[in-house]
């Protein structure tokens, strides 16, 4: 009895903590599965990227969340409520900015915002406060009362963006907020996403790793429906530990072949040459740091070692290697 309530309570808590719960959800489209066994938890405060290749399900992930779809099997809970019995609540927890951003270019800022508060209802005190904060929040003030068709790519996401917090929602679905950007603007808006993702839960979808690696603190990445990876940005490199590079400047005989008969050499390309010193890119297998390895073979064989470093590896690699690497695993089973 006691072990009951326990798990009663255990359960309890982790719906309290989790703004997102996904449990094994599945959404099809005829004979089409756009989303498998799907399931993930997102917790407030928590800036969550969202990445998978054209077709793997992300847009229908989003959709499901917003209730825009009913999943066929499972649960979606938002701030504990299921969103298909009760949709119309869990809508009110969400602001969703869409990648296409559809705004009204004839209306002022300020008339545009007013004309989404009117569709939300809010009145009084309320709206008065909301609009408020959203101004402040999403750095309208200067604009406010200028035609959204005279403003810039970076404005008119923060137009939106202001639409989508409007009503203090508890959670953000961001689908490409960068995109279009230039680098100054996709940087302001990377500040401000980070600012709304304080008191927020906020998910992300995008195609610039960058923008995940700066941005968010957790990665998950779908593919074919599957989720086939969630964690942290700092630890997404351990689930590819034989994606590792080391590059060389080195001046000396047969480099390349007594590179390749270490035991984590993968395999050596030569990069260039330039006066006698030639450069290599090393690839390697496994986990262990082959530097004390290779440096030692340079005193060996009396090598003029120049240069000597690994590269960090790019999310942007992890991906490709993660998504590659589940699309061989499937033409495996098949």
């Amino acid at each position: 009895m006691t072990e009951d309530i326990s798990s009663e309570t255990s359960c309890t808590e982790e719906r309290k903590e989790s703004t997102i719960q996904v449990q094994d959800v599945n959404k099809n489209f005829g004979q089409f599965k756009a989303v498998q066994d799907l399931s993930f938890n997102i917790k407030k405060g928590e800036i969550v990227g969202f990445l998978g290749p054209n077709g793997a399900g992300k847009t229908t992930t989003m959709r499901l969340l917003t209730s825009y779809y009913t999943p066929d099997t499972g649960k979606i809970l938002i701030n504990g409520v299921d969103n298909a019995e009760h949709d119309l609540e869990t809508r009110k927890s969400i602001g969703y900015l869409p990648e296409n951003n559809p705004l009204y270019e004839d209306l002022l800022v300020s008339e545009y915002l007013s004309f989404i508060a009117d569709l939300r209802g809010m009145k009084g005190p309320i709206r008065k406060n909301n609009l408020e904060q959203t101004i402040e929040e999403a750095g309208l003030s200067e604009v406010f009362h200028r035609p959204i068709s005279e403003l810039s790519k970076g404005y008119h996401q923060r137009v939106g963006l202001a639409g989508a917090i409007l009503h203090r929602p508890s959670i953000l679905i961001l689908d490409e907020p960068t995109e279009g950007l230039d680098p100054n603007q996709r940087i302001s808006m990377r500040d401000l996403v980070k600012s709304l993702g304080v008191e927020r839960t906020v998910l992300v979808t995008t195609h610039v790793m960058q923008e995940v690696e700066t941005t968010c603190e957790r990665v998950l990445v779908i593919n074919r429906g599957r989720l086939i990876a969630d964690s942290p940005v700092e630890d997404i490199l351990k689930l590819t530990p034989s994606l590792r590079r080391v590059y060389i400047e080195v001046q000396g005989n047969e480099v390349k072949n007594h590179l390749l008969q270490l035991e984590s050499v993968e395999s050596v390309d030569h990069m260039s040459s330039d006066h006698g010193i030639e450069r290599y890119g090393i690839n390697l297998s496994g986990s262990e740091d082959a530097r004390p390895h290779i440096y030692k073979l340079a005193t060996k064989n009396n090598w003029v070692l120049w240069e000597l470093h690994e590269e960090q590896m790019k999310l942007e690699d992890v991906f490709q290697t993660l998504t590659v690497a589940d699309e061989n695993q499937r033409e495996k089973s098949s």
